[in-house]
């Protein structure tokens, strides 16, 4: 099986799965450009409506696969992860239908940044969110902190990225961080009831919808996401980062 799928059902509700367990769905390049690549697929499937965007077993995306990517520090390394996925989260963004991300589980890093690069975001009771790319000196560079800005405001943006807490799942719905909280393992399914009642209804008018709500949005903010990106390839290449990564890797083993 592949480790990033994607498959659309008779509805028009396309589900795109990282299926990573054994790293608690963490990306490693080869997951990244296959993430990347099944988003360009959705963008080439016309009969598209709602799409979900997912993670196998008991997490969502845990972000970038640290172990996999400590062989890799240089600021070129940096700008290569920022740009992969920062490109394939904004064409996510950029899909004319609605996205939904169900989290039945922890969304950790640039895993939380996927979930709010989706329009909507369904979360059980027993998963979590959380900013905490400080905690190994960086900063979001796939285009979470722009994401979050939006979502939160600056003053809960600023909180969330400067002290990398993790949010339960209801907090992240105090915040508007969550649009729907259902039971421990209902997410996926609550996500997918939620996208068959938008599937319903005819493509050319939800995506209006989408559309003019954007519209507000898009002002400024290709300005923001670069400059977003660019702080993150020298935070990459520092030693700070290789010795928080260091201690990350010693204390899971």
């Amino acid at each position: 099986m592949s480790e990033i799928e994607f498959e659309i059902d008779a509805q028009g509700v396309g589900l795109l799965t990282v299926n990573r367990p054994y790293v608690r769905n963490a990306l490693n390049w080869e997951a990244m450009r296959t993430f990347a690549d099944a988003v360009e697929c959705a963008h080439d499937t016309p009969r598209l409506r709602a799409l979900i965007v997912t993670g196998a077993g008991q997490s969502f995306v845990s972000g970038g696969d640290i172990a996999a990517l400590q062989a890799y520090p240089s600021r070129a390394d940096g700008l290569r992860l920022a740009t992969i996925m920062g490109d394939a989260l904004a064409r996510l963004e950029a899909l004319p239908c609605p996205t939904l991300a169900a989290l039945d589980g922890p969304a950790r890093g640039g895993g939380a940044e996927v979930a709010v690069a989706c329009d909507l975001r369904v979360m059980s009771e027993e998963a979590d969110i959380g900013f905490v790319h400080a905690k190994l000196g960086i900063v979001t560079a796939w285009g979470g902190g722009q994401r979050l800005l939006r979502a939160v405001g600056y003053s809960r943006a600023l909180d969330l990225l400067t002290t990398g807490r993790v949010l339960s799942a209801h907090e992240a719905q105090a915040l508007r961080l969550a649009d729907r909280v259902v039971a421990p393992g209902q997410a996926l399914a609550a996500a997918r009831a939620l996208a068959e009642q938008i599937a319903a209804n005819p493509p050319a008018a939800v995506h209006a919808a989408k559309r003019i709500l954007r519209l507000s949005l898009a002002h400024t903010e290709g300005l923001a996401m670069e400059a977003e990106r660019a702080e993150f390839p020298p935070l990459w290449d520092t030693e700070f980062r290789r010795e928080a990564v260091r201690r990350f890797l010693n204390g899971r083993r």
